[in-house]
């Protein structure tokens, strides 16, 4: 089974914000926003409903990244190994 290397701290994402700059922190996974109760489920059943129709096909965790300084934030498909 695949893991998301950033959830599993295997390694850290460097993305800059396109408006100041300045490093995007990593919030999570975007399943963890949409569903509260969501880390109570596998992880097959959390990327049929968290809104990305091949997350589970491609193998991809979505991570929320957000600059802390201008509010910018985006979506990163990150591959899991």
């Amino acid at each position: 089974m695949a893991q998301c290397p950033l959830c599993n701290s295997l390694y850290e994402i460097e993305v800059y914000c396109p408006n100041c700059k300045n490093k995007l922190e990593d919030s999570g996974k975007v399943s963890d926003y949409l569903d509260p109760y969501g880390h109570y489920n596998d992880e097959e059943t959390v990327k049929m409903g968290d809104g990305y129709p091949n997350t589970a096909k491609d193998q991809i965790c979505p991570h929320l990244m957000v600059c802390r300084e201008c509010s910018y934030d985006e979506v990163r498909f990150i591959r899991e190994i």
